[in-house]
């Protein structure tokens, strides 16, 4: 890592497994829809449905889409914090980061960077770590209302970015199905990739930081 991104208020790595197990691998879609699940009651959407029926006897079903789950909520708590009170309650902010490597951890185990099961506790090999700020001496309290916009650069190379790990993610399973290694130049690019994504994050959504995040996989 560079001395720039080390500073960086995110930051993300994984060990590098020297061998993986290739039946759990070959599986992997399978062994971590239990866990997936649990990642998406807590980050996902409320859907709803609503049946009317019209005055010609027609029904018609309506559905909606709410944004739900805790970490939605959290935003939007955390914004309006910085904005009026200019305060980001600790606990909120603990809750972030259990949250955040929580799901990373989720994320290496389907992206196949790891074969042990992610841990609700347990760092594991994931490392992930967030700074804590000072809201009134590094945070600017009307920046979070644009930082969305200010992101979309960032958002249109992660959507390609993340084409790329999707293809480089197929292409490491099959060679541990064959080797039980994950070449390591997927390896890192896929890394990479959560932590360019984890940064961004931490910029625009978790209000961590006014500083803008860098255009780099390191």
């Amino acid at each position: 890592m560079t001395e720039s991104t080390v500073q960086y208020a995110a930051r993300f790595d994984v060990d590098y497994p020297e061998k993986l197990d290739r039946v759990t691998s070959a599986f992997r879609f399978l062994w971590i829809i239990p866990i997936a699940i649990v990642v998406s009651v807590l980050s996902g959407t409320a859907v709803s449905t609503t049946t009317v029926v019209t005055a010609t006897g027609e029904v018609v079903s309506q559905v909606s889409r709410s944004a739900g789950g805790i970490a939605g909520g959290l935003f939007g708590a955390t914004l309006l914090m910085i904005l009026f009170r200019r305060r980001y309650p600790r606990w909120w902010f603990d809750f972030a980061l259990q949250f955040n490597r929580f799901t990373a951890r989720v994320a290496a185990y389907g992206a196949l960077l790891t074969d042990r099961y992610p841990s609700t506790v347990e760092e594991q090999a994931i490392h992930l770590d967030l700074d804590y700020p000072d809201v009134e001496k590094q945070l600017n309290r009307w920046l979070p209302l644009v930082k969305w916009f200010l992101v979309i650069p960032h958002l249109i190379v992660l959507f390609f970015l993340f084409i790329g790990a999707a293809f480089a993610v197929i292409i490491a399973w099959f060679a541990i199905l064959f080797t039980g290694r994950y070449p390591r130049g997927l390896f890192d690019f896929v890394v990479g990739v959560g932590r360019w994504a984890l940064r961004v994050s931490a910029y625009a959504t978790l209000l961590l930081t006014d500083r803008y995040p860098p255009f780099s996989l390191h």
